[in-house]
């Protein structure tokens, strides 16, 4: 019997519930599976337990300074470097920009999320876009 690919599984990072059940959504639409953790401490503990294709992550929501998290996922799962998508807003602090450039993290603004996240998760985890998509 053959089985289909392996579905991805992708870390969501947010705390608010309703931008997570979009997330979710939005990864099950794609052929994905998400798994949630309210804040970095959880998100380390299932990276540290699990694997995952990518992680989106909101940089405001973690009991954990940015600065500090970004570096322990990459530690714990060096396969995700390059595979955290920052979901935060407008960002006017230049520490948190620095933070963004200096780990090559992609950041997705609110204002642009769900337009632009469904391009950029595809793009991400190399999942091709569907026969009937419009570009």
């Amino acid at each position: 019997m053959t089985t289909g690919p392996q579905r991805r599984k992708v870390l969501i990072v947010e705390d608010e519930p309703s931008i997570r059940s979009v997330l979710y959504a939005l990864l099950s639409g794609l052929g994905c599976d998400g798994e949630v953790a309210d804040n970095g401490q959880q998100a380390l503990a299932l990276i540290s337990r699990d694997r995952f294709d990518a992680v989106l992550l909101d940089l405001r929501c973690s009991n954990l300074r940015a600065e500090d998290l970004v570096p322990q996922i990459s530690e714990i799962r060096p396969s995700l470097v390059g595979r955290v998508l920052v979901i935060t807003g407008e960002v006017a602090d230049a520490k948190t920009m620095e933070l963004i450039e200096q780990n090559f993290l992609l950041q997705v603004p609110d204002y642009q999320l769900l337009q632009n996240l469904r391009g950029w998760l595809r793009a991400l985890l190399g999942i091709p876009p569907s026969p009937n998509h419009v570009a």
